[in-house]
């Protein structure tokens, strides 16, 4: 009997660990996961910590400097990337503008998440009434293009960062709101939230304890496609003027402030774009490899 009960927590134990070794290899063995994470992991390192490392300040102006070409094409290690029309650094102005569309992302998708999970969450699980008004504030923020909203907002409103963040948070919420109506809507009359009701649970601590670390998972999804919408439409306002102003360095700003150099200067357009791919790149390849890893009919395998 004695033999036995010790044999037992040590198979849970070796369960256990057989588990969690199963998920490193299946998190490891996704492709999306692997390229996306490191490039994304660079990408951030590289606007975090780079600015430090770069001996040049990105608001240094110089006309003695201007226009100098990348280091590869003739320029010196002085200004690796080269320069732009005001004598500027471009590699330090990358980095920083780097480590701007970030924040831009991260609060962005910040807003559209916790507004977005909550009413889409509160929908699916109180259902009736609340449910009926979501989903025709749903279908009304789908009839309007964001990008256009966005803009006419920037333009009445003036160019702010702290308005561009708001107002790309408050309009990249549906997917959120969809995604969390639809998974309460499955959980919301399972068999451990009913037990939970049987137990006197209140209905936030359901929704807290029970409902969200259920669809957090869908929702990280979501935050990944959402943060590459974000940086893309931010960039957009800044390349028409309503978004991040001068002298802030921007990916956006950058690429419209370069335009009229593109025949003889072609990278101060070439370097923030590329920028700009890379980054869309990798937050693309991490969503789907989380979805991928995530699935239900994938942990399986």
């Amino acid at each position: 009997m004695a033999v036995t009960d010790i044999a037992a927590p040590e198979s849970e134990v070796d369960t256990a660990k057989a588990e969690r070794a199963h998920a490193i290899r299946r998190w490891l063995g996704n492709s999306g996961v692997v390229i996306g994470g490191t490039l994304f992991i660079l990408i951030l390192l590289a606007t975090l910590i780079g600015p430090w490392l770069v001996q040049h300040d990105p608001f240094d102006q110089s006309l003695v400097k201007r226009l100098r070409p990348p280091v590869w094409s003739g320029g010196s290690w002085d200004n690796v990337f080269g320069t732009d029309h005001l004598g500027r650094d471009y590699l330090a102005r990358l980095l920083w503008g780097g480590r701007l569309s970030l924040l831009i992302g991260f609060c962005t998708i910040l807003v559209a998440a916790v507004f977005g999970t909550t009413i889409g969450v509160l929908a699916g699980y109180f259902g009736g009434r609340i449910d009926f008004f979501v989903r025709f504030f749903i279908m009304v923020r789908l009839a309007m293009p964001a990008v256009l909203i966005a803009l006419a907002i920037a333009f009445i409103a003036g160019p702010s960062l702290t308005l561009l963040i708001m107002v790309l948070g408050l309009l990249l919420w549906d997917r959120f709101a969809v995604v969390a109506r639809a998974t309460t809507l499955q959980l919301r009359n399972s068999e451990f939230v009913t037990a939970a009701r049987a137990m006197g649970c209140s209905n936030l601590m359901i929704i807290r304890r029970d409902i969200l670390p259920n669809i957090l998972n869908q929702l990280i999804v979501i935050a990944t496609v959402e943060l590459a919408n974000a940086v893309l439409i931010a960039a957009a306002l800044s390349f028409l003027g309503l978004g991040v102003q001068p002298p802030l360095p921007d990916w956006g700003l950058m690429i419209a402030e370069g335009k009229q150099y593109i025949l003889f200067s072609p990278y101060l357009i070439t370097l923030p774009g590329l920028a700009m791919m890379l980054l869309v790149l990798a937050v693309n390849l991490l969503g789907d490899g989380i979805r991928d890893v995530t699935d239900p009919e994938a942990k399986g395998r």
